[in-house]
């Protein structure tokens, strides 16, 4: 099994493909083991994400829109035209909660100290921070960043509520958007010069698609350790056919060292299907491919609510997403009898050409499959549910 996974790495994770190879066949354990601690990164790595800046910025509304909620979703953090968030405040992400957001206190009072400020809201809990403010940014707002740069971590500023200046703004004579978008977000960087030439993205909690959301992920991407990477990925909401996509390559990308770590050495010698392989990995990769692609029933009826297109939803009528939908996956990866070969041929039924994996007869290639075509299964869902809703795919 080892030589055939390793004549499979092709367009694989070169960090785990790298690792196998040095590794050599006499140390199949050593990789395997690299491999497993590889896929629980990816699945388990925490991520700490700190929102603060001025009392009545959209602070509590910003972390919402992270987590995929509307203001008024059960769960959602309160919102309010008056300071609601008085006491640092953990929400987890609904279907990430090794992801968590915390909603910290307004940094609007006169006496406003940063040391202290870092102090009480526990700064080494969070990887960065997110700093908001929906006017012009002030010294508070200076020297919270200047702290947390002593301190040896990030932060980005967001200006926030972009759609509210929009609407005041196409009320005057000769309006332009990218030429109001120009001047807010000059006159922002103009109040930050003390920080030399900080990035500030001008964003609608609103809106996600709009502005420059999509900068600020692709910021993040650029500067987040490769495992804290994954977990961002994971978590942030699809509002863009090119997120999908980021999307889509990073689970196709984590296939093989996902397979690789859940199938067993030994093949099951038993005719046609191999039943060594873990299936409850197999199961939990495909439920998290199934919620990170916004196939699940709460952000299928947002995007429908967004775009005034009710019948989104029926279009996620594949068998892999309705399996997933009515639970089946769950009552299996639950199930005494994982390893089966009755689970896995279940799972196969599910996706096309299962003769295919059927003649390969080892727990590597079958598990490899299950992956390689549940990925697609569910990519190609989405893919056609975006489109319709009018999000183009990226070529």
């Amino acid at each position: 099994m080892f030589k055939f996974a390793i004549q499979n790495m092709e367009n694989q994770d070169p960090a785990v493909v790298n690792a196998i190879k040095e590794s050599g066949e006499s140390t199949q354990e050593k990789a395997t083991a690299k491999a497993k601690i590889k896929f629980d990164q990816f699945m388990n790595v925490s991520l700490n994400i700190a929102v603060t800046g001025k009392t009545g910025s959209g602070k509590s509304s910003f972390v919402n829109a992270l987590r995929g909620l509307q203001d008024d979703d059960d769960g959602a953090a309160p919102t309010g035209v008056t300071e609601t968030t008085i006491v640092t405040t953990m929400y987890e992400h609904p279907e990430m909660p090794n992801v968590k957001i915390w909603d910290l206190p307004g940094i609007g009072s006169p006496n406003f100290k940063a040391k202290k400020y870092l102090k009480d809201v526990n700064f080494n809990t969070y990887d960065f921070f997110i700093v908001l403010n929906s006017e012009r940014f002030t010294e508070h707002d200076i020297m919270l960043a200047k702290e947390i740069r002593k301190r040896k971590k990030s932060f980005y500023f967001v200006r926030s509520k972009i759609d509210s200046d929009m609407f005041s703004e196409k009320k005057k004579k000769g309006f332009d958007e990218q030429k109001v978008l120009s001047i807010i977000r000059e006159d922002c960087q103009k109040n930050l010069k003390e920080l030399g030439d900080p990035k500030v993205f001008l964003i609608s909690s609103c809106d996600l698609e709009k502005y420059d959301f999509e900068s600020l992920q692709n910021t993040l991407e650029d500067e987040l350790p490769e495992h804290k990477k994954y977990a961002l990925l994971q978590a942030w909401p699809v509002f863009s056919a090119a997120s999908l996509e980021k999307k889509i390559n990073m689970f196709k990308g984590m296939i093989w060292a996902a397979s690789f770590a859940s199938a067993a050495v030994a093949v099951v010698p038993l005719p046609g299907l191999s039943a060594a392989c873990d299936t409850g990995m197999v199961v939990l990769f495909i439920t998290r491919c199934y919620y990170a692609f916004g196939l699940d029933d709460r952000s299928l009826t947002w995007l429908s609510e967004k775009v005034n297109k009710p019948h989104l939803k029926d279009l996620a009528k594949s068998k892999l997403v309705t399996a997933i939908r009515e639970k089946a996956l769950i009552r299996l990866q639950a199930s005494a009898a994982l390893a089966t070969i009755s689970t896995v041929e279940y799972l196969l039924s599910l996706l096309p050409v299962v003769g295919s994996v059927a003649a390969a007869g080892i727990s590597f290639a079958t598990t490899q499959y299950l992956l390689r075509e549940g990925v697609n299964d569910l990519a190609n869902t989405a893919r056609v549910i975006r489109k319709e809703a009018g999000i183009a795919s990226v070529d």
